[in-house]
């Protein structure tokens, strides 16, 4: 009993060398040009096939890959994501930055003392866009868990809704969802939503620039961040509500944001986006961030993303969690 016991995990060791990543058609093609040279016997290449399979499921780092649902990125080394972390110290000593965002909005401590004026309320301003970041780019409240270091330039990283969600939940949809060269969304997903406010005399449209006018390129801005997590629960709440927008009291806004989801986080910050890894951002910005999570059908995400005034089509990149005390806001609780 012994020998074909070692001889089986010899076998392994070897078919199995420098072979993480193997799609199941490469482990087919791999094993029947290997098999017929040590047996025979379409039965016993039947029984080593199937228990190699197993092994090989089994193994830690993937040597065999999962079906690829275009919604995976490589994730770049720890390294990386230091070297842009220290590039945007060194980017920005000395030179008068405000503090940046996004940050853990948990952390109360910051040393960044440029100060600018708080922002007015939204409902004092106009409504100029909303988008949304695949996965969360604040850290706090209901949403601390780490994607993981991501591709580097935004994509794959970022925070997610840290409960429980069911089977049902999680069910594919019979769509593709907001796809994109990066990804599509999936149920389980978790996006950032922001709404952004400027107090210039605009009317929503795509991107920043829809937030400034010729009279005014230097308007206050405030961001109302909604982090919501995509379920398949026709129950759930309709994205395309929670995005409505309209007039009230003569300026623009939106008409649904959640006001279940806790007392928002108020801070000083900047803009974000994977743009702003390694540079900082120049634009001041009111943040309002709220630590609860919002559970949304994912179809109607979907349905949002298929037309809308600010010609978003699929979610955006987050930028790296600022941790650099130097560029951040004190938090007054």
């Amino acid at each position: 009993m012994a020998q074909p016991y070692v001889f089986f995990r010899i076998s392994v060791k070897v078919f199995f060398k420098g072979s993480v990543g193997m799609q199941l058609g490469q482990f087919d093609k791999r094993f029947n040009s290997s098999a017929r040279s040590m047996f025979a016997s379409k039965a016993a290449r039947k029984q080593l096939k199937y228990q190699m399979l197993i092994v090989a499921l089994a193994l830690p780092g993937g040597v065999i890959a999962a079906p690829h649902s275009g919604d995976s990125h490589a994730s770049v080394a720890d390294q990386v994501i230091q070297a842009q972390q220290d590039a945007l110290g060194k980017n920005t000593a000395g030179k008068g930055y405000g503090p940046q965002s996004p940050r853990d909005i948990d952390a109360l401590f910051g040393r960044n003392l440029v100060s600018f004026g708080t922002a007015p309320k939204s409902s004092e301003m106009n409504l100029c866009n909303i988008h949304f970041h695949k996965n969360a780019e604040h850290k706090g409240g209901q949403f601390t868990k780490f994607a993981g270091n991501g591709d580097g330039h935004g994509y794959g990283t970022g925070y997610k809704y840290v409960g429980e969600l069911s089977a049902e939940e999680l069910a594919k949809p019979a769509a593709e969802v907001c796809p994109s060269k990066h990804g599509g969304l999936y149920p389980g997903d978790t996006i950032e939503v922001h709404y952004v406010y400027s107090s210039a005399r605009v009317h929503p449209g795509p991107s920043l620039g829809a937030c400034l006018n010729d009279a005014i390129k230097n308007p206050q801005l405030r961001v109302e961040a909604q982090v919501m997590v995509l379920v398949n629960d026709a129950k759930a709440k309709d994205f395309r509500e929670l995005a409505k927008i309209g007039v009230k009291g003569g300026l623009h806004q939106a008409l649904n944001i959640p006001g279940d989801t806790g007392k928002p986080v108020q801070y000083g910050g900047s803009t974000t986006g994977p743009a702003y890894n390694e540079q900082g951002s120049p634009f001041q910005v009111s943040w309002s961030v709220r630590p609860m999570v919002t559970k949304v059908h994912i179809d109607t995400v979907g349905e949002w993303c298929k037309g809308n005034v600010f010609r978003e089509d699929h979610a955006h990149g987050v930028r790296n969690l600022v941790g650099h005390y130097e560029l951040l806001s004190p938090i007054n609780p």
